[in-house]
């Protein structure tokens, strides 16, 4: 993808890829979008791009529902062992 091909160049000896770098360079280049920016950029996206996007945009979701599942338990259990 052009985006992230250039993205890559501009950052690749500033910065060292770690996950904190990653995210600082997707929410400064998301604060730059509005939404018809975005759905250029998916649109300009082929077929196995849409879908790899597509498969972690779910995978990410899923990822975060069950752990808001896991962390509603978990202080449900914490709760009721202090109840005891």
């Amino acid at each position: 993808m052009k985006l992230i091909d250039e993205l890559f160049e501009m950052y690749r000896d500033k910065l060292t890829g770690d996950e904190e770098d990653l995210d600082m360079i997707t929410f400064a280049v998301l604060e730059g979008y509005d939404h018809d920016d975005l759905l250029g950029i998916v649109k300009e996206m082929n077929e196995y791009e849409l879908q790899y996007f597509i498969r972690l945009y779910l995978m990410e979701t899923l990822k975060g529902k069950f752990a808001q599942i896991e962390g509603r338990k978990e202080d449900g259990a914490s709760y009721y062992r202090h109840l005891h």
